[in-house]
């Protein structure tokens, strides 16, 4: 039952709204299904990491990544803010954007990648979930868990840019204008609450 657990707790995570959804949805509007799951795919690779260091007890990473968390705030907040105004400065699209390039894909995963790994508040949450459901014990385990969580969270976002690009061919420039306006902010906002949250 461990990675059926594990999926569970990947999926739940990840449907929890927040900068990196925001993010896909936009990116999937923008440049395609396979940019935006791609982008999922860097924060489920995120979340699998954070998991792995949680179930299988690595008290030393997690410690220094907990001890810099403000910095590591402060570096993703910016991030945010940057990718939210160009967001708002970008001229909207006049129709759905084309397939995605190998390169742009890999941007889009390492992007979402960093960005998830930079919230290292992240593992304490991995490490009550493990804690109260008693994952840990065996390394077997833990890594059937590891697994499950990467896979619960892989297909949130397949699902997530799946149906938002099946809407995409429908929507009008303007549309892509009030999209663009109003990811851009959230995202900003976003970063502002991250570096808040840290500061203060």
């Amino acid at each position: 039952m461990d990675f059926p657990r594990g999926f569970l707790i990947g999926f739940s995570i990840a449907a929890v709204l927040g900068p990196i959804g925001v993010l896909c949805v936009r990116r999937t509007l923008e440049r395609g299904f396979l940019n935006g799951f791609f982008s999922g795919l860097g924060a489920a690779s995120a979340d699998a990491t954070y998991a792995a260091i949680a179930a299988f007890g690595i008290s030393a990473i997690a410690s220094l990544l907990v001890d810099q968390r403000l910095w590591l705030r402060i570096v993703g907040g910016a991030f945010l803010m940057y990718l939210g105004v160009r967001t708002l400065r970008r001229a909207p699209a006049q129709h759905a954007a084309g397939l995605s390039t190998a390169t742009s894909l890999v941007a889009a995963y390492g992007s979402t990648l960093l960005l998830t790994l930079s919230n290292p508040m992240t593992i304490l949450s991995f490490v009550g979930i493990f804690a109260g459901l008693g994952v840990g014990a065996l390394q077997g385990d833990a890594a059937l868990v590891v697994a499950g969580v990467f896979s619960g969270s892989a297909v949130w976002w397949l699902l997530l840019a799946a149906i938002v690009s099946r809407l995409r061919e429908r929507l009008t420039p303007r549309t892509f204008r009030v999209v663009n306006m109003a990811s851009g902010l959230l995202i900003a906002a976003f970063g502002v609450q991250a570096i808040a949250s840290g500061v203060l």
